[in-house]
């Protein structure tokens, strides 16, 4: 009887528990009828999640027990997050390096903001000699670009205003000559046909700066100023971010100075002038952010110079980090109202680099707005390795100004060039006069830095110098007729401590022509072609959308490209193609 008893208490046992078990696997609390705030803080850890593509929304489900698990407590070795999913082999996990949105409809892009620029034209030289623009080392487009590529969006589909030419070209490092006897730019240049046009010449000028060893480093006075409103509650929001800051408080020393700022409804300090080597302490500030309420992103601007001030290395590296989708509704928040806000900050002295997250509600206009106004540069962040290519990776480019309010100026030819167009550089056109004048803002740029500038040219005739003007005459100088230099490009910087402009200047030979490109040049036009086919360009003369990115595909493949990120842009061309292509243009 006994023995009988104790079976039958052991089955009815393992029959409870399996019904508790069964029952709790796969709970999760009810969707609240109101936005919320997700605690993505609330466990320690979340790596190991498989994150899905979220679709900005008033209301945000909260994550599930699964979606919130465990953190990491020690250093990444390398440029991926580890996962635990029940994801197929054949996709990979979202967070790893980009989106992966197969089996999904094409999200909406309508909430988000962007600036659309009217495309430049041609400029005829004897008229208009000079082309005058602020460097723009900037690649948010980039990585834009491929976040819509990788949700599914199509040739016709880009919100317009979302590609930038010179983003897109910026964003791949090239064989460019380094600075030569201690000068602050080296300066590449190479002429070419245009594969686009039969009749135009391209003209790639390509500009260097010194790379800055890690033992010339000066000391870092950084404020990460993040944003933690309840908008960037999204996987691709506030988790990213605070895993793309842990990679750079990873690579910070015991000489510099990290402070923490947040901003929703109101302002926080969150850690104050700590030690960089205090990794522990910095990590752990950034896991216990949460994301919730409204985004008075003028508050945290103030607090977050008010504490660059306060810790200010004399010297040094002083710089704002600010982190968002720039999706602010509170103060000053938008248009000139921002920029007068960030433009009075820039005198400081502090620096300023702006990280976009998300999607949905991205306000692209007023990340680029903060970043040019403010002595700064932009990237978009929509993967860990993005984050790791910005922040480890080209740490020295991102954070260490070498000359900032840096601006171009070339002046043409006549005798060679009949016109002229710059492609890209729309929102960063400078008139003639401004190139000499110091109150004008130029671009920062970091140790590292290129700016490459792609112009296409009409070659001039003898027909073209003459004038038809009654009261004036153009006339081509005695060195103009020589014909043995294209142009002459010329830079204006500034010391990172300084306002007073220095001057460089770097005649642009005629021998620079040749009917074989340099592979950088075949790179850097293909990368031009593919920005036109995506805006829809007027000047793609000879061709459609559809063959300019065909051939640009065939061109990149041609010169085997020889590092992940040119091999990632041959794969995202094909996306956007969907096509074969039927062959090279440059043979």
């Amino acid at each position: 009887m006994k023995k009988k008893m104790v079976i039958w208490l052991l089955t009815l046992a393992m029959a409870v528990s399996t019904v508790a078990g069964c029952g709790a696997s796969n709970e999760t609390a009810p969707a609240s009828d109101t936005a919320t705030a997700v605690d993505y803080a609330a466990s320690e850890t979340y790596d190991d999640v498989e994150y899905e593509p979220a679709a900005e929304s008033p209301a945000e489900a909260p994550v599930t027990s699964e979606q919130s698990a465990s953190k990491k407590s020690g250093m990444r070795n390398d440029s991926t997050l580890s996962f635990n999913s029940a994801a197929t082999a054949e996709s990979e996990a979202w967070y790893d390096n980009t989106y992966d949105y197969k089996g999904y409809d094409i999200p909406d892009a309508s909430g988000e903001d962007y600036t659309v620029n009217e495309e430049n034209g041609f400029f005829n030289v004897m008229e208009s000699p000079l082309s005058t623009f602020a460097a723009d080392v900037d690649t948010a487009s980039y990585s834009n670009m491929r976040r819509f590529v990788n949700e599914g969006y199509g040739l016709y589909d880009f919100p317009a205003g979302s590609i930038r030419a010179e983003e897109l070209i910026n964003y791949f490092k090239y064989d460019y000559a380094a600075p030569k006897n201690g000068d602050r730019f080296g300066v590449d240049a190479q002429v070419s046909d245009c594969p686009w046009n039969k009749n135009n010449k391209l003209m790639i000028l390509g500009v260097n700066t010194k790379e800055l060893k890690e033992k010339n480093r000066p000391d870092s006075n950084i404020v990460f100023l993040l944003d933690v409103s309840g908008s960037m509650s999204s996987a691709n929001k506030l988790p990213l971010l605070k895993d793309a800051m842990e990679l750079l408080a990873d690579n910070l020393t015991e000489n510099d100075r990290v402070s923490i700022v947040t901003y929703a409804s109101g302002t926080d300090v969150i850690i104050d002038g700590v030690r960089g080597d205090q990794t522990n302490k910095i990590n752990r500030a950034f896991e216990k952010l949460k994301a919730g309420g409204s985004t008075n992103g003028e508050g945290g601007i103030e607090l977050a110079y008010e504490i660059a001030q306060e810790n200010f290395i004399k010297g040094g590296n002083n710089r704002v980090i600010l982190a968002t989708d720039g999706d602010f509704n509170v103060g000053k928040c938008k248009g000139d109202d921002l920029k007068e806000l960030i433009s009075e900050k820039k005198e400081t002295g502090v620096f300023l680099s702006v990280l976009g997250f998300g999607m949905g509600n991205y306000s692209d206009t007023t990340a680029e707005t903060l970043a040019d106004a403010g002595n700064g540069n932009y990237a978009y962040i929509d993967s860990i390795k993005e984050a790791k290519k910005v922040l480890v990776d080209e740490m020295s480019s991102t954070l260490y100004t070498v000359a900032k309010d840096t601006k171009l100026q070339v002046e043409f030819n006549p005798a060679l060039v009949k016109e002229y167009r710059l492609i890209g550089y729309e929102n960063r056109a400078l008139a003639a006069q401004d190139f000499t004048d110091d109150t004008k803002d130029g671009g920062e740029l970091g140790a590292g830095h290129q700016v490459t500038a792609v112009y296409e040219i009409r070659l001039a005739d003898s027909r073209d110098t003459n004038s038809d003007l009654k009261y004036q005459d153009n006339v081509i100088s005695d060195k103009g007729w020589s014909k043995d230099e294209w142009c002459t490009l010329s830079i204006a910087f500034k010391d990172p401590d300084k306002n007073e402009s220095q001057y460089m200047e770097f005649p642009i030979g005629a021998n620079n022509y040749t009917s074989k490109p340099s592979e950088d040049f075949m790179f850097a036009t293909s990368v031009a072609e593919y920005a036109m086919a995506l805006t829809d360009s007027e000047y793609l003369v000879d061709m459609t959308r559809e063959e300019a990115i065909d051939q640009a595909i065939k061109n990149v493949k041609k010169i085997d490209p020889d590092d992940e990120y040119k091999q990632e842009f041959l794969e995202l061309m094909e996306m956007v193609s969907g096509t074969a292509s039927s062959g090279a243009w440059y043979e």
